[in-house]
């Protein structure tokens, strides 16, 4: 237990540090072009930074996740998932543009066409219709949650919105990034440390053991207070307001931690992979702000 927990510190620091160097980098790269002489991005060109960093991790959580659907006999084609996944990156990166903004819809809806198809016409290529719904609908649904809830975040980051009087309500922003990682990881530290020192009634047992109420609470009153913290980060953001939406996007954080847990447990592992010592694989790592991205897209989307 002592030595997995000098683990999680110790990469921990490590992923922070390389976190906030890729967000520096990004943030960068959109005031670069903000102030391009032309003037032909007034908002810049944001979350440059982020696609690159989940375009480069996507194939390894595509083959981790691949390696849980297994269990079931469900064995999505990798590389078209990854492609998949990555079309959905690129797709909300692309949001930001007016020239793509007419066609986003129907792209979007294009791409599971293409997904879906794209591993039928792969599998008949092979002469086999044997296992072929399992292949299909496996990587159709490996595209949509690794792909499909990264859209969200990219699209989080990459979000402009006015007002009917053309005033702006909500700039996509690195702080709005760091504001839902940071919310989402200190629920798992206020849960973890909270839960052993109070915990006494467990959650869901059968689901997750370590897990307690008493550990949730204290997980989501850290969540609240961190989004109050930064409040004063995030345009047009108040403090009430952010106590709530890290409450909420704490508390979903959580169910998607929750999520992965059912499919480990049904592969019958402890971790999705060992790249991280003291984590497990990527999806253990991204497995929490995945699902709380498009909750979190839609609550900045409110307010």
């Amino acid at each position: 237990m002592e030595q997995a927990l000098k683990n999680r510190l110790k990469f921990g620091s490590m992923m922070l540090v390389a976190l906030f160097s890729l967000l520096w980098l990004d943030y960068k790269a959109q005031e670069w072009t903000t102030t391009s002489p032309d003037g032909k991005y007034p908002y810049g060109i944001g979350g440059i930074g982020l696609c690159v960093l989940l375009l480069i991790i996507m194939p390894i959580a595509v083959a981790e996740l691949a390696t849980l659907f297994a269990a079931e006999a469900v064995r999505p084609r990798r590389v078209i998932a990854a492609v998949g996944s990555g079309l959905f990156i690129i797709h909300a990166f692309l949001t930001q543009f007016h020239w793509f903004k007419p066609i986003a819809a129907s792209t979007l809806a294009l791409l599971v066409v293409f997904i879906m198809l794209g591993t039928a016409l792969r599998w008949g290529m092979m002469k086999k219709t044997q296992d072929a719904i399992h292949v299909m609908a496996g990587t159709v649904l490996a595209s949509l949650y690794l792909g499909g809830l990264s859209w969200f975040f990219v699209a989080l980051r990459v979000k402009h919105s006015t007002y009917g009087d053309g005033s702006p309500k909500f700039d996509g922003s690195t702080m709005v990034l760091l504001m839902i990682l940071l919310v989402v990881k200190f629920t798992d530290i206020g849960a973890y440390f909270g839960g052993r020192t109070f915990g006494k009634h467990k959650l869901i047992p059968w689901l997750s053991p370590g897990k307690t109420w008493e550990g949730l609470f204290f997980g989501l009153l850290t969540a609240s207070l961190m989004g109050a913290l930064c409040a004063p980060r995030v345009s047009h953001l108040t403090w009430g307001k952010a106590m709530i939406f890290g409450a909420v996007i704490g508390g979903i954080g959580q169910l998607g931690d929750l999520l992965e847990s059912m499919m480990k447990r049904d592969a019958e592992v402890k971790d999705s992979g060992s790249l991280v010592p003291g984590f497990g694989g990527v999806l253990d790592i991204i497995d929490s702000p995945l699902l709380a991205a498009p909750f979190a897209y839609i609550l900045f989307s409110l307010f």
